[in-house]
């Protein structure tokens, strides 16, 4: 009976991952929450607890890391054609949202609306793994948790 007790466990620090879309952090602050609770009650809980916390700081470094990379894009498609932006007393502010200019904003736009998918499908199959008992180890995650 406890090693089922400790499965449900592992699946709920894997699932409360998802508390980042009820507020800010929350995919970080609740499986971390949940590891330092459940952490002493089994080897399982505490390796399963620190790979969700390991995941989820590298998931949101890579999100952030890419947001970042994403800004000159989205402002050099939307100010490409900016000639005479300051004329005199006036402000002449041409956005062109051709298909040209906006491509590198959809495209990045795009590829991080993939990488939420992907987290969210990763986050789910470590939730099912420890569920039946089996250690899952995320792909692409930085050990910051030893």
């Amino acid at each position: 009976m406890k090693k089922n007790n400790d499965n449900t466990n592992a699946f709920l620090i894997h699932i409360c991952a998802f508390a980042g879309f009820m507020f800010p952090f929350g995919n970080i602050i609740t499986p971390l929450i949940a590891w330092q609770t459940l952490k002493d009650r089994s080897p399982f809980l505490d390796e399963q607890g620190k790979e969700a916390v390991n995941f989820n700081i590298s998931y949101t470094l890579y999100v952030f890391l890419l947001s970042i990379a994403f800004i000159p894009f989205a402002f050099g498609s939307i100010f490409n054609n900016h000639n005479g932006f300051f004329n005199g007393n006036h402000y002449n502010l041409d956005l062109d949202f051709s298909f040209n200019n906006a491509f590198g904003f959809i495209g990045l736009g795009s590829i991080t609306g993939l990488i939420y998918l992907i987290g969210m499908a990763l986050v789910i199959i470590a939730s099912l793994k420890a569920r039946e008992g089996e250690n899952y180890k995320y792909p692409f995650t930085i050990k910051f948790i030893k």
